[in-house]
């Protein structure tokens, strides 16, 4: 069976044209929605990929009408295929239910695994970079080095944790770490 499913993102826009694509396609039911493809919740489509069953064929008038992200649209699609569904989109002329088609689909999502790849390793020489010329992450610290020492000598001094930490205005537990990584 052939389900077809249209999308446009305001209610001022008409679905028509990509019904009247679905129809010439031969799609026997079609879910439609005026709803943005950034939204993770779309009840239609949501209840157009429950209702497809194995041998089916999901048929999009565009790529775009049904993933927010070619990763979304690569995760949709593997989901169809471990199902035995089909899909297709009439624009792009991609049919997943031919080897052809299943070929450009996996080439798709190879560029898509490369780009993320691509964008980890900027990310981790930026990170690098930025340490090299000194830049802290994480949280700062709660005490200086300065302090550190202070509160070391205050505990040598018979001074309690907890006074301790009430004075630097900071948690037991930060008082702690710092005796701890002065022992020796």
């Amino acid at each position: 069976m052939k389900i077809g499913y249209a999308r446009v993102s305001t209610n001022d826009q008409d679905t028509q044209l990509q019904m009247d694509a679905l129809h010439a396609a031969g799609c026997e039911r079609i879910y439609q929605e005026k709803q943005s493809g950034a939204k993770q919740d779309r009840l239609e489509l949501q209840q157009c990929l429950k209702s497809l069953r194995a041998k089916d064929v999901l048929i999009v008038w565009k790529l775009d009408r049904l993933g927010r992200s070619l990763q979304h649209l690569i995760e949709v699609v593997a989901d169809l295929d471990s199902r035995r569904i089909g899909f297709q989109s009439l624009t792009e002329h991609i049919d997943t239910t031919s080897p052809a088609g299943k070929l450009i689909f996996h080439i798709f999502g190879s560029l898509a695994e490369f780009e993320r790849g691509l964008i980890r390793e900027r990310v981790r020489a930026g990170l690098a970079a930025a340490k090299k010329k000194g830049k802290q992450f994480g949280r700062p610290q709660a005490l200086t080095e300065k302090d550190k020492a202070m509160a070391v000598a205050m505990f040598n001094g018979g001074a309690a944790k907890i006074d301790i930490a009430r004075h630097f205005k900071v948690t037991r537990q930060t008082v702690y770490a710092v005796l701890k990584a002065c022992e020796p």
